[in-house]
């Protein structure tokens, strides 16, 4: 067995209700003024009351930056950054969906009294290496998994991403409290949960750094989620399936977060940078047909993976690349996402564009089990529009 690495944060709570516990989980952590980043759509929910409510109760100053939007770009990373010195927080809490989890990131970074390095320093890998204040990620979505990876995503122009990935960025607690799931909108959690599955795909099939403690936790990030999204989106109050997908989502994320995400996200981004789609969904519209690229060379692996779902979505149970594809394209319309880029708002005009873009992503086309070409991208793309 090659040699490998796992890391992940440090502790997981997993409690429905946890939330309530916050103030008390910052104390022990010595903070005693806090930061929350969160969204103006989880500021306008009834959500942060209680949580509000508790640190009152507690005595315990409570700041919050609730302009983080999808995508979030480099002036909100700085804007917060900057009300987490002025409020003197020695905390940081990202509360809500993958953005505002890697803004409270990259603030528990820049905002440490000790900070030398800037923002524009620290994109790529390994580049951030201050110093952070301590971090607390509480997910409202079970998605992105960014609650136990070292990654950041921030938008950095008109249609451009860069990436902050560092060890340090490895929150010190993640809380993951079902309750705050139940609200979710269907296509909300659908998109979510769908990226959740890519993320194990991807990670199960990594050219670099696959291990054997990454591909259990993906195959069983799989059985939750693929056993759970339906109920989940179809009824947003069952708490079960709500925590098995919130889960599902953070396993998945700890193994992409060791075993590295691939094609997928790398023909996914340009979507999101150019049309603004959601980038859950940017993952569903492309993963069936990256997934028959990459069957060529990736077929056992995907054989693998193929019982874990095509027993739960009664396709073909034989097992195989094309049983797992099956089994995915079953389950994306099951819960009513869009299938085609026409239906999402792309122009058949832009392909080319999208396909020039994705080569960009190198970082992530090299864990790819197929080499990706240009002209392979605009193919992908074109057989999705």
């Amino acid at each position: 067995m090659p040699g490998f690495e796992f890391a992940t944060t440090h502790r997981v709570l997993v409690e429905a209700g946890a939330a309530g516990r916050l103030p008390g989980l910052c104390q022990e952590r010595g903070a005693s003024r806090v930061l929350l980043v969160t969204d103006p759509g989880i500021r306008s929910t009834p959500l942060l009351g209680p949580v509000e409510d508790s640190f009152r109760q507690a005595g315990m100053p409570l700041a919050i930056f609730d302009q983080v939007s999808a995508d979030p770009a480099d002036t909100v990373v700085l804007d917060a950054a900057r009300q987490a010195r002025e409020a003197k927080a020695d905390l940081v809490i990202g509360f809500g969906g993958g953005s505002s989890m890697d803004v409270a990131k990259l603030v528990a970074l820049l905002a440490h009294p000790d900070a030398s390095q800037q923002l524009s320093d620290i994109y790529g890998v390994g580049l951030a290496t201050g110093p952070r204040l301590p971090l607390i990620q509480v997910p409202t979505t079970a998605g992105t998994g960014s609650e136990v990876t070292p990654v950041a995503i921030v938008t950095t122009g008109a249609t451009t991403k860069a990436g902050v990935v560092a060890p340090s960025l490895l929150p010190d607690l993640a809380v993951l409290d079902a309750e705050l799931t139940l609200g979710l909108p269907a296509h909300v959690t659908a998109a979510t949960g769908v990226d959740a599955m890519v993320h194990a795909i991807e990670a199960y099939t990594s050219a670099h750094k696959k291990n054997p403690y990454s591909d259990m936790l993906a195959r069983e990030a799989l059985r939750l989620l693929g056993g759970n999204l339906e109920t989940a989106v179809n009824d947003g109050s069952n708490l079960a399936a709500r925590e098995a997908c919130l889960l599902g989502a953070m396993m998945a994320g700890q193994a992409f977060a060791n075993a590295p995400v691939a094609a997928v996200h790398a023909l996914a981004y340009p979507l999101g940078g150019h049309f603004h789609i959601p980038h859950g969904l940017s993952n569903s519209l492309v993963m069936p047909e990256v997934l028959k690229f990459n069957a060529a060379v990736a077929a056992p692996l995907y054989a693998e993976l193929a019982p874990i779902l095509s027993d739960q979505r009664f396709t073909d149970a034989s097992g195989g690349a094309e049983a797992l594809i099956a089994a995915l394209e079953s389950l994306i319309n099951a819960v009513g996402l869009p299938v085609r880029l026409r239906d999402a708002g792309v122009s058949e005009d832009s392909l080319e564009t999208l396909a020039a873009d994705a080569m960009l992503q190198q970082r992530l086309l090299i864990n790819n089990p197929r080499e990706v070409s240009e002209a392979d991208a605009l193919a992908i793309y074109k057989a999705v529009y």
